[in-house]
């Protein structure tokens, strides 16, 4: 009689707790792994920082080459038509 019970219930127990917990299993450890870990958070920060100090020497260095040399950004430029030249110096400022 026991062994016409258990293979139905072990059955039973497999479908409805063994599989769903092998699937939130996989699924926490999957969401998880996709975070970023504090490592990488501060190499962000670093990089986000540097990047503005690069901003910032760079607009520092444009203003400087501004106030010797107003044209120098036209002189920069490889020799083309002035409506190019116009449209270049437009979205570059």
């Amino acid at each position: 009689m026991w062994n016409d019970v258990i293979g139905p219930v072990f059955a039973v127990v497999v479908c409805f707790i063994g599989l769903p917990w092998l699937v939130f299993h996989y699924i926490t450890k999957w969401k998880t792994a996709a975070t970023l870990t504090s490592g990488d958070e501060k190499l962000l920060d670093d990089l986000h920082d540097a990047a503005r100090r690069l901003d910032d020497r760079l607009c520092t260095i444009e203003r400087i080459m501004t106030a010797e040399n107003p044209n120098w950004r036209q002189q920069c430029l490889p020799d083309r038509d002035r409506e190019d030249r116009r449209r270049l110096l437009a979205d570059g400022q």
